[in-house]
């Protein structure tokens, strides 16, 4: 009986053995690695047609062999891929042994030599900017303003499209400038001219006064100051910025936010983002006005100011800026929790998020962290003393925060006074700590001594 015919050239297997350095191999072996070498590559060949009719194509690609390669646990060729087909030269080296080979492409190193250099690429730079802010674009150097937003409207669109009609036409250096101009009459200029100076002077006479009171009632109640809202936005942020050692203008500007806050003519959604910070600094702010024991009064008045101010906005804008109170309330926990902030500084944080979380913000962020903050107010303590106005003042903010807690009557209404007898100190002490808990158990306020309490139970 004559044995099958190989398909696989057994000359090839003798190569290879004598190349690992193997001189000899039985005809039995070279026949049976012959066999096998036909069955792996018919395995490889099925499976890579597999992934060729899975890519709906009917060529076999080099990419479907190394897939193949992959999925046999085969250590996939490298080297073979390319985007032109390849093309093979072929040469003999004796008669019946033809080699195949790879053709280089051919370069001539004349136009090589004289071609042109290419440019130089320039360096690549990252840069982050925000795009929008909550549906606002903002008027940064990275985004485009309004007119060139209007030019790209007007340049014509499709495939058809020519871009140089105009210069076709004979018009040369053609500029595209939007139909419509942001212009703001002289009477409007002349207003806010007039609320400027009238906020920024200093004067106690009271016609002065007077005249800042009633240039604030004017921006309050008047209705046609649409137009003039970014620029008072804009002034806010301005004087801020660069007047924190000046109490007396920081308060203006406080003062300034809340009356276009108050006036229902004007639409400020759109500038919250840019409203926000001003006030945040005036709450949490590390040094406001100038220094000196006898200015304190004044900055703690102007926190207690702002955190007003921000405890509105955060309620009047939180449908339209959904994440502005989740932000600002963490903003406040941060700066709560620093240990190395100053006296000032807890307050206002105190301030704030009991003013943008309300109550129950109070009940789930602040209480659980009252306890470890009590070292804070003992530090204060050893080193500045109990009569320390900072800490008085950090005190009584964390008493008003808790007990503005029994005022909500939604809140209150959950609780389920059991009418048991016992005195709370102890426990409120151990959930509060010293400071603050004896100062609460001292109200007697059963009810919210309970909901502090079930406060601790839920943590």
């Amino acid at each position: 009986m004559n044995a099958p015919r190989l398909v696989w050239n057994p000359d090839n297997v003798r190569d290879v053995a004598e190349s690992v350095g193997i001189s000899s191999l039985n005809e039995e072996a070279v026949r049976a690695l012959s066999q096998e070498v036909e069955y792996r590559v018919g395995q490889v060949i099925v499976e890579a047609m597999r992934f060729m009719h899975q890519g709906k194509r009917t060529v076999l690609g080099t990419q479907d062999i190394s897939q193949a390669l992959r999925v046999l646990d085969v250590e996939p060729l490298y080297g073979y891929e390319s985007t032109r087909p390849l093309r093979f030269g072929e040469a003999s080296l004796g008669p019946g042994q033809p080699l195949f080979y790879v053709e280089d492409e051919e370069i001539d190193f004349e136009k090589l030599i004289n071609a042109p250099l290419p440019k130089v690429p320039r360096d690549m730079s990252f840069t982050a900017h925000w795009l929008a802010v909550e549906g606002v674009q903002p008027s940064i150097p990275q985004n485009p303003t309004t007119a060139e937003a209007r030019a790209t409207e007007l340049v014509p669109k499709g495939p058809g499209a020519n871009p140089t009609l105009a210069a076709l036409a004979g018009n040369d250096n053609v500029a595209f400038k939007p139909l419509v101009k942001h212009v703001v009459s002289k009477e409007l200029i002349f207003f806010f001219d007039k609320i400027r100076n009238a906020l920024l002077d200093t004067d106690t006479d009271p016609e002065v006064v007077m005249l800042r009171e009633s240039s604030l009632e004017s921006v309050r109640s008047d209705p046609g100051l649409h137009q003039l809202v970014p620029y008072f936005v804009n002034f806010v942020a301005e004087k801020v910025t660069h007047n924190l050692k000046d109490t007396f203008v920081l308060r203006q500007m406080m003062e300034l936010t809340a009356a276009m806050m108050a006036n229902k003519s004007l639409f400020i959604d759109p500038y919250v983002a840019a409203l926000a910070p001003p006030v945040l600094t005036c709450i949490i702010g590390r040094r406001l006005g100038p220094d000196g024991i006898d200015n304190l009064k004044e900055q703690y008045q102007l926190r207690d100011l702002a955190a007003s101010i921000m405890g509105r906005m955060a309620g009047k804008f939180s449908t339209s800026s959904l994440s502005l109170q989740p932000r600002l309330a963490r903003t406040f926990l941060k700066a709560f929790l620093d240990p190395g902030r100053g006296a000032g500084e807890h307050y206002g944080a105190i301030l704030g998020l009991a003013a943008v979380a309300g109550p129950e913000g109070v009940r789930t962020l602040m209480l659980p962290n009252i306890k470890p903050y009590e070292y804070v107010i003992l530090k204060a303590y050893n080193e500045r003393g109990p009569a320390d106005e900072g800490v008085s003042m950090i005190i009584a903010a964390l008493i008003k925060a808790i007990t503005n807690m029994a005022e909500d009557t939604e809140m209150m209404a959950k609780v389920v006074d059991e009418g048991r007898d016992g005195d709370d100190t102890v426990a409120l002490e151990a959930y509060l700590g010293t400071v603050i808990g004896s100062r609460i158990a001292r109200y007697g306020n059963r009810k919210l001594n309970k909901l502090i309490l079930d406060s601790r139970e839920k943590q």
